[in-house]
């Protein structure tokens, strides 16, 4: 056969029609999928994993949905090298990344390259070990030859590792006797990476809205339709044990169950949870897992051997076969937010997903979003609220320190009545926390000589002040330097002064003040994963701990029973910046941190040191309403159409120059859209105006509810293209306007 004949072969399917066709994805930010030739012989349908040549290499991709490019000619595509043995992409999968890509204006496979795990891909190599040969050679027998022996008399196939514990020897004496002939390699049988969860394991006594929620959401995930529920409820009314009980009723069912949360810190109290309702260990997802047991769990998860998987956000992407049910933990957390790559939020693709799976969402919170509030409000999600402490626990007292009437003394952040307040609960043996939602030992170091401020060269940022570590860090880019001995511009030595507290600095005041106390500090610092988290929630519960100090990571989740006493340093933080929901997210993380206080027996004290102590965010918080806080802050924003009322995009152009940046910005200034309920604001220097080394400008389009964005910005965007190095990027729904 000449090449002419193996390319006309190649090139028409049987019959002499034209080469099959099919469009493939890849995960590069390509705006769509190639397409390729079917070689003769291979058979492809969507969802295949194939191996395609992307110019001179081979790239793994997924064959997709959709028309081909009728326009290219066959003679100039490329073939399908191979198809990927392992399963398919699914339908649902294929259909979130194309609406998530549909709803961020990212590309489709920016968006499968989070959902494509290509190490998973590869075919893994089954594990060997050893079993006795049949007929043994001629060679002394020692004791610890004979005990191997006698272990695989059974005829079962062990591990090396395994072997030489149970024979009581070592590995060294095993690949002796490989090499003299009396063991030879077996495969071993595979095994199922997680145990399939204790179904008739009797759960918790659940009270009564406990049980009357629970039997709601069992219904829901018994139905196998999409539904979304809203379980809140005050702090430490047992919301986990409730969504518990709908997990074991999606396991009945045979099916698989996502749970997600905010911060994979979080997990390891959730986790013993977990094990005692069900006996074993979920299946675990996050960033700070190795390769191999990620691509391990990956599979699992694709085989429909991973019963219930919780996760950070990225486990939304993961293969399941049958989702029957998705859990967003502390729905309100920001955490949920993307905000580099492909910008999106968690919590409202995990909606999407569980609608394309025809299953169940429940949304979890102690305080809830206005936006989630406001789809219970439309009808559009139910709502299943626990109104009390599970256990006859009672709601802790909270009382505002004004500091303009009680301030701390010079130099120091915990004022007279909040230092009063811990002594009294170190006193009676029990424990107490200080919060402050800001890591280092102090935001801004500046000269005293000629008030130079250190600022961080990339960003528009102070430098913050982290002295255990000896360093000055930006918290935005991760630039660090060491702290000089003398002031870089001035050179005046030991001028340089630490202004305003962080989280290092409260503990500094607090080993001073409280010597005798045993102190734990909790930030993302010095809980760098779940392990380290675990263990100060170990300590904290066998009372090894007396005073813990921490920020954020301390409001969510967790369950101290000795804790009485919460102390917030600085409850004003948060309020300021001109963010639309700063109100908002201040009054729930400082609900979170007090619902930290009296979970168990003995009551609980929070103690909010602010200079506005009438702030509606204060008042609200003193008295417990939020509800009607919510019902306030709803009002203020609908008459305008801010969200959750009306939509929001942000434009972010960014350019190696302050000049390219601001040409860019205002040319889309004058294309943009308007229209009735449509506005545009800007462009302005965005509040971080540089941002690793880039100069940023904003936009922000907002238009009336009934108005999609996408569209819009599809068209403005389309008469501005980025040119040089300016990059145009776009945030739908912004959490952050940094």
């Amino acid at each position: 056969m000449t090449r002419t004949d193996r390319k006309r072969q190649d090139g028409l399917a049987l019959g002499g029609e034209a080469a099959r066709r099919v469009p493939v994805l890849l995960p590069y930010p390509f705006a769509g999928p190639f397409d390729y030739r079917v070689p003769s012989g291979m058979e492809v349908s969507p969802g295949d994993l194939v191996l395609v040549p992307l110019n001179r290499r081979a790239e793994a991709g997924v064959v997709w949905d959709g028309p081909t490019d009728a326009g290219l000619p066959d003679s100039r595509l490329k073939p399908i090298s191979a198809r990927i043995e392992g399963p398919a992409m699914r339908a649902d999968l294929r259909r979130l990344i194309d609406w998530i890509a549909g709803y961020t204006l990212a590309t489709p496979g920016e968006v499968l390259a989070m959902a494509l795990r290509t190490n998973a891909l590869r075919p893994e190599t089954p594990p060997v070990g050893f079993r006795a040969a049949e007929v043994l050679p001629q060679a002394r027998l020692t004791e610890a030859r004979q005990r191997v022996l006698a272990i695989l008399s059974d005829g079962a196939p062990r591990g090396m590792a395994d072997l030489a514990r149970a024979a009581d020897t070592t590995a060294a004496v095993i690949r002796g006797m490989a090499d003299a002939g009396f063991l030879l390699p077996a495969t071993m049988p595979t095994r199922r990476a997680f145990a399939p969860p204790d179904l008739e394991r009797p759960g918790p006594t659940l009270s009564a809205d406990q049980a009357t929620a629970a039997s709601a959401l069992r219904r829901a995930v018994a139905a196998r339709a999409f539904s979304v529920t809203l379980l809140d409820g005050v702090t430490g009314s047992g919301k986990t044990e409730v969504y518990l009980e709908a997990v074991a009723e999606c396991l009945g069912a045979g099916r698989q169950a996502l749970v997600l949360l905010p911060e994979i810190a979080l997990s390891s109290q959730w986790l013993e949870r977990f094990e005692r309702r069900f006996g074993v260990a979920p299946a675990i997802w996050h960033s700070d897992l190795s390769s191999r047991i990620r691509k391990t769990t990956w599979r699992a998860v694709a085989a429909g051997e991973a019963p219930v998987v919780v996760g950070a956000r990225s486990a939304l992407f993961l293969p399941f076969p049958d989702l029957g049910l998705v859990v967003i933990d502390e729905e309100h957390e920001s955490a949920f937010k993307q905000e580099e790559g492909v910008v999106y939020n968690a919590r409202d693709m995990a909606v999407v997903r569980a609608r394309l799976c025809h299953a169940p969402a429940v949304l979890v919170s102690a305080t809830p979003s206005l936006e989630t509030l406001a789809n219970v409000e439309a009808g559009r999600y139910q709502r299943r609220h626990l109104p009390a402490r599970h256990g006859g626990a009672t709601l802790p007292e909270v009382r505002l320190l004004d500091l303009r009437a009680t301030p701390p003394a010079r130099g120091k952040f915990l004022a007279p009545p909040l230092i009063e307040a811990v002594r009294e609960t170190l006193a009676r043996g029990e424990q107490a926390m200080l919060f402050l939602n800001r890591r280092g030992y102090a935001p801004l170091t500046l000269c005293r000589a000629c008030g130079h401020r250190m600022q961080c060269p990339n960003c528009t940022a102070w430098l913050v002040e982290h002295r255990a570590r000896k360093l000055l860090q930006c918290h935005h880019c991760g630039h660090s330097e060491p702290i000089p001995p003398a002031c870089p511009i001035c050179g005046a030595e030991h001028s340089l002064t630490a202004v305003g507290p962080g989280v290092e600095r409260i503990t500094e005041e607090a080993t001073e003040t409280f010597p005798e106390a045993r102190r734990l500090v909790m930030a993302s610092d010095t809980l760098p994963g779940p392990l380290a988290a675990g263990e100060a929630a170990r300590a904290i519960s066998a009372r090894e701990v007396d005073l813990i100090i921490g920020t954020q990571i301390v409001a969510k989740g967790w369950h101290f029973p000795h804790l009485t006493l919460v102390g917030v340093v600085d409850a004003d933080l948060g309020l300021g910046g001109g963010d639309l929901r700063a109100a908002e997210r201040t009054v729930q993380l400082l609900h979170q941190v007090a619902g930290r206080a009296g979970r168990a027996e003995a009551p609980g004290t929070v103690l909010l040191q602010t200079f506005s102590p009438e702030h509606p965010v204060m008042q609200a918080l003193r008295a417990g309403d939020l509800d009607r806080f919510m019902a306030d802050e709803a009002a203020q924003r609908r008459p305008a159409n801010w969200p959750p009322y009306g939509r929001l995009a942000a434009v972010i152009v960014s350019a190696d120059s302050a000049e390219a940046a601001d040409t860019a910005a205002r040319d889309l200034a004058r294309a943009a859209p308007h229209g009735a309920g449509i506005a545009v604001f800007g462009p302005a220097p965005a509040p971080l105006a540089i941002l690793r080394g880039r100069h940023r400008r904003r936009l922000l389009l907002k238009t009336r509810r009934d108005i999609a964005v996408q569209p819009l910005l599809r068209d403005w965007l389309a008469q501005v293209p980025a040119r040089g190095s300016v990059r145009i990027d776009v945030d739908v729904d912004p959490m952050s306007f940094l």
